[in-house]
């Protein structure tokens, strides 16, 4: 009994030691009182807080209602040839193969009330029949109008016999990090499929050959997505889907898209100049960080390091030289080489930006004008080359090469007549996608090196040179 006593005394203790320094805790800090106005208030703050970053209360509905009548369904038809495999196994017989029908599908934004749609250059590579289909479930024959492999941007036009929806250009520029965004296209022939995520990052670089700075978000794309829209909470058109990191094909939780300030720089330059009209600053270098800023005795570790400024660009003329470290162009600050050329991706020739550069520890702003790029025109053995335009292309059946523009070698001026206008498919068996392709390998050759060149005359006739 006694026992039980001081049992039940040592608890009545407890409890009246921790109902005390409670009552003390609470009351002193002001978290909670007697006085229901305070805890009123404080509940009230906090609530608030939480339902502005609640998903759950978000209402995609309208975006989504106004951007899925804007994307549209492209089916690529080609044909291709298909050797008889016996035959060819027995005889080592390749030719006489029937032509078969391809089919290929994707997805597209309808931009302009009269019919101008933008879609992914790979969804309709090669395609000698393109076939809208709208929401409506009215379909059309699409032409195509131009493209930017590089870019991977296509524009198609179609003849409806009505006013269509279209989707309006959002400043990709702007988005942030964290901003809700729908993800809009036909995966797998679903068509008018709306996923939701949020932009993951800006500017990523995937080292591919074209674009270098992607909008990367985590919104579901898969196979038939690609040329579909991503748009904002107001149903802004901020980028064009075109890819995604998977091992498996299917979506994983990463995908990509190209921005819109960038597809619709193209767009415009194929509508207005029926090519793709690119400026370049005219320096080389790279991206800093820790390592690369400890290897060349800097502090700096953001921004473009300039290690070479190509002669006779902007960036020469206007006094940018190596060690300049590049942290803005405009407004747009650049802390990588993905920021750089996403930027200027979005320029033309001619166009003047203001160039803030760390010089010396000290910061200034340069103004510099664009220059052509170089990349579109380039000499190798006295032979100047240029892109082929898309005039070229429909002339020569071809969708890839560059046209020789004029013969400086004194050796060959005896040949200018026949070479000039041609159009250089190879080089020592390499294809010649383009200006950029050839001069990669050209760069590599010396001078005093023979090349095989293979090319299409004024004729159409296939003809092979060593020069």
């Amino acid at each position: 009994m006694k026992q039980f006593s001081n049992l039940f005394l040592v608890s009545l203790l407890s409890g009246a030691t921790t109902l005390g320094a409670y009552k003390l805790l609470f009351d002193n800090d002001g978290y909670f009182s007697n006085d229901k106005k305070t805890l009123t208030t404080l509940a009230s703050d906090t609530y608030t807080k939480r339902v502005g970053l609640s998903s759950e209360l978000l209402d995609f509905t309208e975006a989504a209602d106004k951007t899925i009548h804007t994307v549209v369904h492209v089916k690529n038809v080609s044909y291709q040839k298909v050797n008889d495999p016996i035959l060819e196994f027995f005889y080592g017989y390749r030719g006489g193969g029937q032509p078969q029908e391809q089919v290929g599908t994707g997805s597209g934004v309808i931009i302009s009330e009269d019919g101008y749609i933008v879609t992914n250059n790979h969804v309709v590579k090669d395609a000698s029949e393109i076939e809208i289909t709208l929401n409506n479930k009215k379909s059309y024959k699409a032409k195509l109008i131009g493209t930017d492999s590089k870019m991977d941007i296509a524009l198609l036009k179609i003849d409806a016999d009505e006013k269509l929806p279209y989707s309006s250009f959002g400043n990709s520029d702007d988005v942030k990090v964290g901003e809700w965004v729908l993800a809009v296209g036909n995966p797998y022939n679903l068509n008018s499929t709306v996923t939701a995520g949020i932009i993951s990052a800006k500017a990523r670089n995937l080292g591919t050959d074209g674009i270098q700075s992607f909008i990367q978000t985590d919104a579901a794309v898969n196979p038939g997505n690609s040329g579909g829209a991503l748009v904002n909470t107001r149903g802004d058109l901020i980028g064009i889907n075109t890819m995604i990191t998977s091992m498996t094909g299917s979506y994983v939780g990463y995908s990509f898209a190209v921005p819109s300030n960038i597809a619709r720089k193209i767009i415009e330059d194929i509508m207005e100049y029926g090519n793709v009209q690119r400026g370049i600053l005219g320096v080389e270098g790279g991206e800093l960080n820790a390592k690369a800023s400890k290897e060349l005795g800097i502090k700096q570790t953001e921004g473009f390091y300039i290690n070479n400024v190509r002669k006779n660009t902007g960036a020469d003329k206007s006094g940018l030289k190596k060690g300049d470290i590049i942290v803005k162009i405009d407004n747009q600050n650049i802390t990588s080489f993905a920021d750089l050329t996403g930027y200027i991706n979005t320029k033309r020739p001619n166009d003047k930006v203001a160039v803030t550069i760390i010089r010396e520890g000290n910061s200034q702003t340069i103004p510099v004008t664009l220059s052509k790029n170089e990349l579109f025109n380039t000499e190798f053995k006295g032979i100047e080359l240029e892109n082929i335009s898309a005039a070229d292309k429909k002339k020569f059946r071809v969708d890839y090469g560059v046209k020789i523009k004029s013969i400086n070698n004194e050796n060959l001026s005896q040949y200018s007549e026949e070479l000039n206008g041609n159009i250089i498919l190879s080089i020592d068996n390499v294809k010649i996608k383009d200006i950029e392709t050839a001069s990669k390998l050209l760069n590599n050759k010396d001078e005093r090196q023979s090349v095989r060149i293979e090319m299409i005359n004024k004729n159409g006739e296939i003809i092979r040179i060593i020069i």
